[in-house]
């Protein structure tokens, strides 16, 4: 193992810093890359939910009660998981909330994101699976760019290794394991999930078009795919996190997400072997002829014939007098 920055062929360095300041306001790059993520995630399943039919930007209707859930309950999860670094002996309680320290979980937010979503379809009448699977792929595209932030803040990285894209991570760290040495290199983690993710995106789009996958199955393709390789960083991850049976609390939660992702695909494709008939629920279909257009609207102008007895007096005073 190379232990020494100086014995080192080759290596990933890490940020040298996780934010910068704009006058009083402090901007975290760890909240930059989720906000990136977010607006990439929402433009796409913008333009797939309109090419299936869907009135443009009814996304934003779904995503104003789905991104804050996603949110909130990503870090609740975090925290649950990350009990004693929150609430252990000599931690600070308070930090459970500085969230843009670091510290939101994907599958906290796939909970609340659900659920936003799911009373946001309710609302504008978009099927749920339908908006499901025109997320799946920019939802993997987010998190590949999220990943990011772990970059910035130096944390969520692997086991110590030699092999030249060894990450660098700054000493001390809290995270930083007992009994090595600083130059010490690490598995970065972040890294093959934005390629794991990056590469996901791909399968995704292609196995939609291939097999015209709706009813919410693509989205169980996600869910396969991302736990999948969720299970395999998760196992080699060395920061702090609370182990049940044996296993971190977030490979358990990877597991469960391979076996819910299945169950969907296989219980929708025996309940729905047909396609979608809309994008919308019955009796809440988009009609694009009901836009109103300023350029084309009477909504403010009287065009009505007027009665027939003023027509006639308009006529008597406008003929001119004879004698």
């Amino acid at each position: 193992m190379i232990t020494a920055a100086a014995s080192v062929v080759a290596s990933i360095p890490s940020p040298s810093i996780s934010y910068f300041d704009i006058g009083p306001l402090r901007i975290h790059i760890y909240a930059l890359c989720i906000i990136t993520g977010i607006i990439v995630a929402v433009l796409w399943t913008n333009a797939r939910l309109t090419k299936r039919g869907a009135e443009p930007w009814v996304v934003i209707d779904i995503a104003l009660l789905a991104v804050p859930l996603a949110i909130i309950t990503a870090r609740i999860y975090h925290v649950l998981t990350h009990w004693s670094f929150y609430f252990g002996e000599g931690a600070n309680p308070l930090s459970a909330l500085y969230i843009w320290e670091g510290g939101i979980a994907i599958y906290g937010a796939l909970i609340g994101g659900a659920v936003g979503a799911w009373l946001g379809c309710r609302w504008t009448g978009i099927r749920f699976w339908t908006f499901a699977d025109a997320l799946a792929p920019g939802l993997l595209l987010a998190q590949a760019i999220g990943r990011f932030g772990n970059w910035f803040n130096q944390e969520l990285y692997g086991l110590p290794t030699d092999v030249p894209w060894g990450l660098e991570i700054d000493y001390p760290n809290p995270a930083w394991p007992i009994g090595l040495p600083e130059g010490t290199l690490f598995h970065p983690t972040f890294l093959y999930e934005v390629l794991w993710n990056a590469l996901g995106v791909l399968v995704i789009v292609w196995v939609g078009r291939r097999f015209r996958l709706q009813w919410g199955r693509l989205f169980a393709v996600y869910l396969i795919w991302y736990s999948a390789g969720r299970i395999v960083w998760e196992s080699i991850r060395i920061d702090p996190s609370d182990i049940f049976l044996g296993l971190r609390t977030n490979v358990w939660a990877a597991i469960l997400g391979v076996v819910i992702g299945l169950v969907i695909f296989f219980v929708q494709k025996r309940r729905h072997p047909g396609l979608e008939p809309s994008p919308y629920v019955s009796g809440r279909e988009w009609n694009a002829g009901q836009a109103v257009q300023s350029q084309n609207t009477d909504d403010f102008v009287d065009v009505s014939e007027p009665p027939t007895s003023e027509v006639e007096e308009v006529s008597a005073t406008s003929t001119p007098a004879t004698k």
